[in-house]
């Protein structure tokens, strides 16, 4: 079965062009994400609700996850997760991969930009840990998110969805189901981000953050909440 899914995989990434082909550099996840950010935020009738985002624990950015098929289907991703920090900020990102296979009548290769909107610290606890995989659907509810300026939390409280999933292909946005994807940290790219130092990487650091904070604003803490 490994074999089957590296095989796969190879072949959505070949499929892809060579441009999917070959692995981005963290800088490259980051400055991309970044950009994934604002074009799901200029969307403003159809983009991810702000109140939805001011409650999130964690936002998952994966740009350009590559999906592919021909009876074995496969997808691939790279990309990173920003979680809420104590002072309801935004912490620096971690790298996290997304993989997946399917097995079926398919056809095809897809792109898209993906966005996960983490409703439980304890999912985003279990996938920052860096020694266990998180797999949507099995470890954690998954459900096509709200869209709408004024969509709340609350329009898929039947579900009782953990993570709400969007996904932006050629032009196109929508709520997306990810079930049987697995996303794991990716701890190369979180250690080689550690060690550089280099100007340009510090500043796709804080040029991410500040887009998403932007997007959606640190909440407030107790000690911001007005006193009875």
């Amino acid at each position: 079965m490994t074999r089957t899914l590296a095989a796969a995989l190879a072949a959505v990434a070949l499929a892809a062009g060579p441009a999917a082909a070959q692995l981005r550099t963290p800088l490259e996840t980051l400055r991309s994400s970044a950009e994934v950010l604002d074009e799901f935020r200029d969307l403003y009738l159809k983009r991810i609700p702000p109140a939805l985002l001011t409650e999130a624990e964690a936002v998952a950015v994966i740009p350009r996850v590559v999906k592919a098929g021909l009876l074995i289907g496969g997808r691939h991703g790279h990309g990173l997760v920003l979680h809420r920090t104590p002072g309801g900020g935004w912490s620096d990102p971690t790298f996290i991969r997304l993989t997946g296979a399917s097995i079926g009548f398919q056809a095809g290769v897809e792109s898209a930009d993906v966005v996960l909107v983490f409703r439980s610290k304890k999912d985003v606890d279990r996938l920052l840990d860096g020694r266990r995989k998180l797999t949507l659907g099995a470890d954690a509810a998954v459900a096509a998110g709200p869209l709408g300026r004024e969509a709340g939390a609350g329009t898929d409280a039947r579900l009782r969805a953990e993570i709400y999933s969007y996904s932006r292909s050629r032009g196109l946005f929508a709520g997306v189901s990810l079930a049987g994807a697995v996303l794991a940290s990716d701890a190369e790219a979180n250690q080689s981000v550690a060690r550089d130092t280099r100007p340009e990487v510090t500043r796709a650091v804080a040029d991410l953050k500040t887009r998403l904070a932007e997007y959606a604003p640190a909440r407030p803490t107790p000690s911001d909440l007005p006193r009875k």
